[in-house]
Order: structure tokens, then C-alpha cells, then sequence
């Protein structure tokens, strides 16, 4: 009798154990965002599953359905598209292809400017060179000696302009010329950098690191260290660097199980934070708050014309700050990951924009003046790398290069120059200046009926596309053809720098214009009414399974059927 109650007692227990397991899973699992990038196990899984194929001939050209006398147009399009872009950078598009064989950077961004399914096309015919030798103003000159506007803004490091930090690059090397590259041994500037960005992070102490990267690593062992917990919380889509620890999903081959990927912006993560035990600490990227739970948008996974950006400064800002106060409630590290952001949209950069203070904060970019850096800024407690009591107890970083002279110096002059009152008015206008410019572009695409927007956060813009079709991604080698300089990620991120004038704004809004006139005179965003985002989706789904059951049987890595016409659903 004694056994018998002893084990059904063990069968509750159990029972009640697996029950509240699955209960804290579910709440988990409904704090994630039902895209494959909120559940990044299973796009990894997904990922390895979709087939290559390729669009050649007429399946280039009508992919999508359209009619011969449209494919006509696009082909005479693109034949002159790529003549104009071949003899127009005839040097650095040379120069670029020799740089490709030998430099893997280099074929991985050629690889993934465009899908994969127009890759080749765009490798043989419209191949942007890389290769410049000039920068001045807002322009950068490539080496057949065209002047571009530059969309690109270095990634994020020219905020202020060229001219700008190659001043602060030769000042500073002047400053630290008697020293040298001595590393381990600080410069007497090191100090005046840390008092100043102590004073506008608002924070206690400071690292210093080779790269945003690193200074988000740091952060994130500090936070596990001090906490004694094991896991981090990031929010879907965000970019956090290239390490595995905060990129869980596609391109991570290790597997990753201390992390949750959670949906921003929704009270069902708020109240994973405050019922779990194991996070030590929540990291943020502010530039999501132009597309929520969506990853950087690129031309590379343009498909369709679903992308999605909106910027709502109230909602998010209000959004951030309940996030930090159940931070502050449950003990858990808020990190803001200002690699991107900071300096650029505000002085104190996203916590000042939003209100918000950080219990740590990562910058990276711009601050080096033009050199590479990153910096991690935090309070006293939580950037101790030891413990008083337990000596061999440590949280160990270091790198050789940290604190590099010639990277602290025009950091040093970078920080001076900030201060600077004619800096200082161009954040106080900032918002409203860059506002007006995307609603003054906005006004004139919709004048003249062409299926573009632009959307932005301040002075980052992503372009998004009214009309549904497969072919937006070709709008970047348009823009390219008119002069303007865009990162590989093409038309998803176009980052101004702030010293644009309002005349070299209007010339950049002549040629988009002339760019967007000239896609749709080529028949690129023809559209006849039936062809929607779902349904090119489901075309693209039904490519992928033919292609996967052909290559099963040896076929060809060419589209199945992919000149016919989307039957109506």
C-alpha cells in the first residue's frame, strides 16, 4: 500500500513538473514573432532546405507572367541599363571583378545584392564597380572619375560628412605623432575621451574595442556575469553584429540555446521578462523602431513588395520605456545597442532621442572619428571584470588593439568637434529637416504615379514599393546609373550624411526621380491587376518545389515553369 501511494505521489509530482514546463513553454513560446524570424531553430532548418535555381532567357523577363510585348520592354531595358552602367565604370568594374577572386568579402556582397534567382543575370550584365579614390561634400568619386552621391553613409560611420572626419583622421595623428602605435600604454587623451562620453551616455565607466561586434560581446558577458544567469533576450530582426551569441538564426552554424528571440513591441514579452528566472539582460537595437520584428531590409530577400517600414517615435519611445521599467523590477541588464545609432539621430543618441537611460550602451562608427572602435559605456557595478571576494573569479576581455592611439586621437577630435554650436543646430532641426525632405520626394513620386515611397528614422531611409511585382530589386542599379552610391544592401537602407544642403538634396530627388521614371518605362513594375504579394509567394513556392523534386532526379537548376503565367487562386 505504502509503495503504491508513494509512486502514484511520484506520477502527480511528475505530471504537475511536465505540466508547468509546458506552461512556461507556451508563454514563451507566444511571446515570439510567428515569422521564420522569430523562431530561429526552425529557419535554420528551413534554410538548408531551399534549392538554388536561376532565371535565364525569357524567364529573366516575364517571370512574373507578364505578356511579350512587356518582356520586350524589359529586355531592351536591361540591355541598355547594363550598357550604360558597363561604360559608365568600365575601370572600377574591372578592378572590382579582379578583387573578386581573391577577396571573399568581395563574393559574398556580389553574391546577395540581388535573389538568388537573378543572380547570375545581375553578375554577367549590371555589376557595380567598388573601387573608389575621392570623397568630398556629399559625394564619392569613383576610379573612372565619376562623382556619385553617397547613400551609403560608410555603413553608418559618416554622419557629419568626409571632409568632416578626414579632418578629424589627420588632427589626430598629429596629436598622437610623438607617440606612435604604442599599445598598452595610454595617451593623456584617453582620459578626456572617457570624461566625455561618461558625460553624454550618461553612465559610469567605459571601454574601450576594436569594433561594435566586440563591444556587444563584452556587454553581454558583463551582463551574464554579473547576473548569474544564462540567457539574453533579443528582439526579431534586430542586428546585433556578426557573432553568433546574438545572431541565433540563418548564418549561425553553431547551435545557439541561450537566447530568446522575442517579438518587440508586445505586452506578451513584458510578461516573459517578469515571470522568468534565467534572463541577464535585454538587448536593443533603436534602429528597429522603423521596422518592428523585421530584419534589416535588403535587396538581396526583396522578392515581392511586402516590405514593410514605419516610424512611430511616440509608440516606440513608449514602448522602451515599460520595457525598462520591468527591466529595473526583475533585475535584468537593459542594453541599447547604439553601433548604428548613436550620434546620429540625437547627441545622447536613442536615450536622449526616446527618454530612455540604458543600463548599458555600445557605440561604435561614427565616435572613432573615422577609424574603427567600439565602446562599451556602463554602470559601476556592472562593468567590474572580478570579484573582491573571489579572485580567480573574472569575466575576462581584452584586446591588443583596444585603445589604439590613432583611433583615440580622432575619437579626440571627433568629440571636440561635436560640441561645436553649428553641430549642435543641426540636431535641434535634424527631425524636421529630414521629415520634410522624405514628405517633399514623397510628393513628387506620387504626382507622377510611380509605385515608390520613402520611409526613414531621421536620416535613414529605406525605400518601399506600392505596386506588387519580382522585379523592385532592379531599382538600385537604376539609382546607381544615375549617380547615386548605395551600400550592397541597395535600396533597403539608404543612410544620408547631415551636412546634405538643400541643393544637393534636390539633385539627389532629380535623379531618384529619373531612376523611378525610367523602371517603369521599362515595364519593370507592369502589374495586371491579379498579380499580389500572396500570389507571387505562392509562384516562388511552387519554383522551389519543382526545382527541389527535378534536382532529386538530377534536372537542371532552372525554374520550373518560370515564363508562365500566375494561375488565378
Amino acid at each position: 500500500m505504502g509503495a503504491t501511494y508513494a509512486l502514484a505521489v511520484l506520477v502527480i509530482l511528475l505530471v504537475a513538473f511536465t505540466l508547468n514546463r509546458l506552461y512556461w513553454r507556451l508563454e514563451l513560446s507566444r511571446a515570439k514573432h510567428p515569422s521564420l524570424q522569430g523562431h530561429s531553430k526552425m529557419a535554420r532548418r528551413v534554410a538548408r532546405w531551399v534549392p538554388f535555381y536561376e532565371f535565364q532567357g525569357d524567364a529573366l523577363f516575364n517571370c512574373d507572367g507578364a505578356p511579350e510585348s512587356i518582356a520586350q520592354r524589359r529586355r531592351e531595358g536591361f540591355q541598355a541599363l547594363s550598357a550604360r552602367l558597363r561604360g559608365a565604370t568600365s575601370e572600377s568594374g574591372q578592378l572590382t571583378s579582379s578583387l573578386e577572386q581573391h577577396l571573399s568579402d568581395t563574393q559574398f556582397i556580389n553574391s546577395y545584392r540581388v535573389p538568388f534567382q537573378f543572380r547570375s543575370a545581375v553578375r554577367d550584365h549590371l555589376m557595380p564597380g567598388m573601387v573608389a579614390d575621392a570623397s568630398a561634400g556629399t559625394r564619392i568619386r569613383d576610379i573612372d572619375g565619376h562623382w556619385h552621391y553617397d547613400l551609403s553613409g560608410s555603413y553608418g560611420v559618416n554622419v557629419f560628412g568626409y571632409d568632416f572626419y578626414k579632418s578629424c583622421i589627420d588632427e589626430g595623428v598629429n596629436r598622437v605623432r610623438n607617440l606612435g602605435p604604442v599599445l598598452g600604454t595610454y595617451h593623456p587623451l584617453v582620459l578626456d575621451n572617457v570624461e566625455r562620453i561618461k558625460d553624454i551616455s550618461g553612465l559610469d565607466e567605459v571601454s574601450f574595442h576594436m569594433s561594435g561586434t566586440e563591444a556587444v560581446m563584452q556587454a553581454t558577458r558583463l551582463a551574464r556575469y554579473h547576473t548569474g544567469r544564462s540567457h539574453l533576450v533579443r528582439f526579431c530582426g534586430a542586428y546585433h553584429g556578426w557573432w553568433d551569441g546574438v545572431q541565433p538564426g540563418i548564418g549561425t552554424q553553431r547551435a545557439v540555446n541561450d537566447v530568446y528571440t522575442l517579438k518587440d513591441m508586445d505586452q506578451q514579452t513584458l510578461r516573459v521578462l517578469r515571470t522568468r528566472t534565467d534572463i541577464a539582460c535585454v538587448l536593443v537595437s533603436p534602429f528597429q523602431a522603423l521596422h518592428p520584428n523585421g530584419g534589416a531590409p535588403g535587396d538581396a530577400t526583396l522578392v515581392n513588395s511586402d516590405r514593410h517600414c514605419a516610424f512611430d517615435p511616440d509608440r516606440y519611445g513608449d514602448w522602451l520605456r515599460r520595457l525598462r521599467e520591468v527591466c529595473t523590477q526583475r533585475g535584468i541588464v537593459l542594453i541599447f545597442d547604439e553601433v548604428f545609432s548613436g550620434f546620429r539621430i540625437a547627441y545622447g543618441g536613442a536615450q536622449e532621442y526616446f527618454g530612455v537611460q540604458a543600463d548599458m550602451v555600445t557605440y561604435g562608427k561614427t565616435l572613432g572619428g573615422g577609424l574603427p572602435v567600439g565602446v562599451l559605456c556602463g554602470q559601476h557595478h556592472l562593468m567590474k571584470r572580478f570579484r573582491d571576494d573571489r579572485p580567480t573569479d573574472v569575466c575576462f576581455a581584452r584586446g591588443t588593439f583596444n585603445a589604439h592611439p590613432y583611433v583615440m586621437a580622432s575619437m579626440n577630435v571627433f568629440l571636440e568637434r561635436i560640441q561645436d554650436p553649428s553641430i549642435r543646430r543641426v540636431y535641434r532641426d535634424m527631425r524636421a529637416l529630414w521629415d520634410r525632405r522624405v514628405e517633399q520626394l514623397n510628393h513628387a513620386l506620387e504626382l507622377r504615379q510611380l509605385p515608390v515611397r520613402v520611409v526613414n528614422l531621421v536620416s535613414i531611409w529605406s525605400v518601399i514599393y506600392s505596386r506588387p511585382g519580382r522585379y523592385n530589386w532592379l531599382f538600385q542599379f537604376y539609382l546607381r546609373a544615375e549617380g547615386l552610391h548605395l551600400s550592397w544592401t541597395g535600396t533597403g537602407r539608404l543612410i544620408f550624411s547631415h551636412n546634405y544642403t538643400d541643393e544637393d538634396f534636390d539633385a539627389v530627388q532629380h535623379r531618384f526621380i529619373a531612376a523611378a521614371s525610367s523602371m517603369e518605362a521599362d515595364g519593370w513594375w507592369w502589374n495586371d491587376g491579379r498579380l499580389t504579394n500572396k500570389r507571387i509567394k505562392k509562384q516562388i513556392l511552387r519554383e522551389m518545389l519543382g526545382c527541389w523534386l527535378r534536382g532529386r532526379g538530377g534536372a537542371g537548376r532552372h525554374a520550373p515553369a518560370a515564363g508562365s503565367p500566375i494561375p488565378d487562386q
